[in-house]
């Protein structure tokens, strides 16, 4: 299972000061440097963390690949043909959130996703959609063409006893795997900890989960380049994680 590092939230700490560091193209080098297999990066519409300058500069360091994610708009679009990540995934943005509270609703948006799905082909960029573990969503996400998506584990995440996490997990599961018979690759993220990682495992067809909170988290104590190995490790089977 590979590892793409969100270091959204090294640049949260940056523009709490509105400072100069920690730099996030600084925390993408490390993470690399340790192991990482990719680099996400949420540009949001308020640019509360990541800014264009931290994207246009990711795009000349960044030596794995690079996955940006953005919400379906046409600022976003122009943005991103500019920088040609090598993959952008299309994400929901509601105002005032703490973070992205759930995976996009195709059958509400599945005319928009489509048009944007085709846009960013044309500009010969991959794309992925973020959608929850729900059979019906990952069936409609194979209609409309995509091949790639991610599936929002906030709620494994956020169970709080062993049945809940358990029931989630089953979930993902089924979802994943119709998504693999439906010819998608399948990636995973949101809420993912170095806690609940090991028994995550067992969802052999997510080929990469996105971790960025957790990893951050365990870097302002030990280091970057340290909670990037150790979530490795964990991946790896090597272990259950700290804690």
């Amino acid at each position: 299972m590979r590892l793409s590092v969100n270091i959204d939230h090294i640049a949260t700490l940056r523009q709490a000061r509105r400072a100069v560091d920690p730099d996030p193209v600084a925390g993408a080098i490390l993470a690399e440097l340790a192991g990482a297999d990719g680099i996400t990066v949420h540009l949001r519409a308020d640019r509360r963390h990541i800014q264009e300058r931290d994207l246009y500069l990711l795009r000349e360091t960044v030596r794995t690949r690079l996955n940006v994610e953005v919400g379906m708009t046409p600022e976003a679009l122009k943005i991103m043909r500019e920088v040609h990540p090598d993959q952008v995934t299309l994400v929901p943005e509601s105002a005032g959130e703490l973070t992205t509270e759930g995976g996009l609703d195709l059958s509400e948006q599945r005319a928009e996703t489509e048009e944007y799905l085709a846009l960013y082909r044309e500009a010969e960029i991959e794309v992925s959609l973020f959608i929850n573990p729900d059979l019906e969503t990952v069936k409609l996400a194979g209609k409309i063409g995509s091949t790639f998506v991610e599936l929002n584990t906030a709620s494994y995440g956020a169970a709080s006893d062993e049945p809940g996490r358990l029931e989630e997990l089953r979930r993902i599961s089924d979802a994943a795997k119709l998504a693999a018979r439906l010819k998608m690759e399948v990636h995973a993220g949101h809420d993912i900890t170095y806690r609940n990682v090991s028994q995550f495992l067992v969802v052999k067809e997510v080929g990469e989960v996105s971790i960025g909170h957790a990893i951050v988290a365990r870097a302002a104590l030990v280091g970057m380049e340290r909670a990037v190995r150790e979530m490795i490790s964990a991946l790896a089977g090597e272990g259950k994680g700290r804690g």
